[in-house]
């Protein structure tokens, strides 16, 4: 498990073109994506109108799973059957970046500019439908709701969502990180004092491998790297969808 902790690495810098950097963040995203798009070509080859391949069997499943889930939250109707595809890349997208970090990658859901602009995407999705089902007039008279004298706090709560899910959902990633990288420290420590017992050279040399290193972080990143990843992708998704079904009045 990647343990970093930093800010993303910058991997390319032109300022010919207004300070345009490349990060590794904005790299392990690139890549995590193409990686999205060939397993769905690879499990939506050759279908057929009666399944009779396993990938096909669980591309059906996955697609289902993310339409029942859209349906429960947003609706059965059409606005819980257009968000379906949305919904589905941003649950894959965002625990693909999340697992990235098993392969050594920095998980772009720990750079701050990757779950913002998710955050702000999702911002103008409910402005969007906002407007759409309640007009202009409509959506500027939510602000003065329920007295004139609330408008200030409701503009703050307005701007305040897409900050909530940005920050919980990069919040809860880096806290991950940040215990794993503070387990590995003091498991390094206790080895160094354990073995430094042992008499002799034996010991000496001992005390300079990390052996009590190996087996609890690794049960660890199964929660971390895995479950939370999952986990945090479906709140992400949860929060997305019940915020913009109340824009659109669900």
């Amino acid at each position: 498990m990647n343990v970093d902790i930093t800010g993303p690495r910058i991997l390319l810098s032109i300022p010919a073109l207004g300070g345009f950097m490349l990060t590794e963040s904005v790299v392990t995203t690139w890549i995590v994506m193409l990686i999205l798009v060939l397993i769905c070509r690879f499990l939506t080859k050759d279908m057929q109108v009666r399944p009779q391949k396993k990938r096909q069997v669980i591309a059906e499943w996955m697609v289902t799973s993310i339409q029942d889930l859209v349906k429960n939250d947003m609706g059965d109707n059409f606005l819980g059957t257009i968000y379906v595809p949305f919904i589905g890349a941003l649950f894959a997208l965002s625990a693909g970046c999340s697992i990235s970090s098993v392969f050594g990658a920095k998980a772009p859901t720990r750079d701050l500019s990757t779950v913002l602009g998710w955050g702000v995407l999702v911002f103008i999705l409910i402005t969007y439908n906002k407007i759409k089902y309640g007009g202009i007039g409509g959506y500027l008279k939510g602000f003065t709701e329920p007295v004139f004298v609330m408008t200030p706090m409701n503009i703050i709560s307005e701007i305040a969502t897409p900050l909530s899910m940005t920050f919980r959902h990069f919040g809860n990633i880096v806290s991950g990180s940040v215990i794993t990288a503070l387990i590995y420290g003091g498991l390094s420590v206790l080895s160094h004092a354990v073995l430094g017992l042992i008499p002799g050279a034996v010991g000496s040399v001992l005390s300079q491998i990390p052996l009590l290193q190996f087996g609890l972080p690794a049960i660890l990143s199964l929660y971390f790297d895995f479950f939370s990843s999952f986990m945090q992708a479906f709140i992400f998704c949860t929060l997305t969808m019940v915020y913009i079904g109340g824009a659109a009045g669900n």
